[in-house]
């Protein structure tokens, strides 16, 4: 969520500043919206949004929010849409779906279930740099890694986390999505535990070859280096 930027709809004057603040945690950009009305002004004429996600409350003081994704559809607005409702009932949701929402969140849930729904729609959302050719290829079914000059078994929190670095090849994964990816939600990890982990991907990627390195960015987090010129091999998660 570092960056993306969220228009979050929510008349409730104790629930939008918690959200609010929990989007902002994990480096969200936030504008807020208590109507119908201020969420179509702040979202403009369109067809392009300023926003990246919209989180919008169905039960609005001014207006029902399904009504207010169907103008913004009408816009020509294809921004990604998750809806927060009270009801959760089969109906509920398949209107939400229909008014154009592309996901369904129903009160009261857990703010990492929003923040990780919100995460996969600005991930699908947004067009990503391929990843750089490293010539490693990571096999789910035996948590190995493969390379030029043979397989590594892996443990499942080195794939994860190998996983992680693989899919972004060439650009800079955060310590915390690193965190994030390679242990349950809510676990405590020590920043030497983490360290210790790519010290032994490290040793692990040297000895299946192909060059491709694992580099530390100070202060931000990991990056794995591929090797130009081989063609791309795709990781799993």
């Amino acid at each position: 969520m570092d960056g993306a930027r969220v228009l979050l709809v929510e008349d409730d004057r104790v629930l939008r500043p918690a959200l609010a603040r929990s989007l902002r945690e994990v480096g969200a950009v936030v504008a807020t919206a208590a109507t119908g009305g201020e969420a179509l002004r702040a979202l403009g004429a369109g067809p392009l949004a300023p926003f990246d996600v919209v989180v919008l409350d169905i039960g609005l003081p001014d207006s029902d929010g399904r009504d207010v994704c169907q103008a913004l559809r009408a816009r020509g607005m294809e921004v990604p849409v998750l809806f927060l409702t009270a009801r959760d009932g089969k109906h509920d949701l398949l209107s939400g779906y229909a008014a154009g929402g592309d996901e369904y969140l129903a009160k009261p849930f857990h703010a990492g279930e929003l923040l990780a729904r919100l995460g996969a729609l600005v991930r699908r959302s947004t067009p990503r740099r391929p990843p750089e050719p490293t010539g490693l290829a990571l096999d789910p079914a035996t948590h190995a890694l493969s390379g030029p000059d043979g397989s590594q078994p892996l443990t499942p929190t080195e794939y994860r986390l190998l996983a992680a670095l693989l899919a972004a090849a060439g650009q800079v994964v955060r310590r915390r999505d690193l965190v994030r990816a390679g242990w349950p939600d809510g676990a405590h990890v020590a920043d030497n535990t983490l360290d210790q982990y790519l010290a032994r991907l490290r040793r692990r990627t040297a000895a299946a070859g192909g060059g491709a390195t694992i580099t530390t960015v100070h202060g931000v987090g990991y990056r794995v280096d591929g090797v130009a010129g081989l063609d791309g091999v795709g990781a799993g998660g």
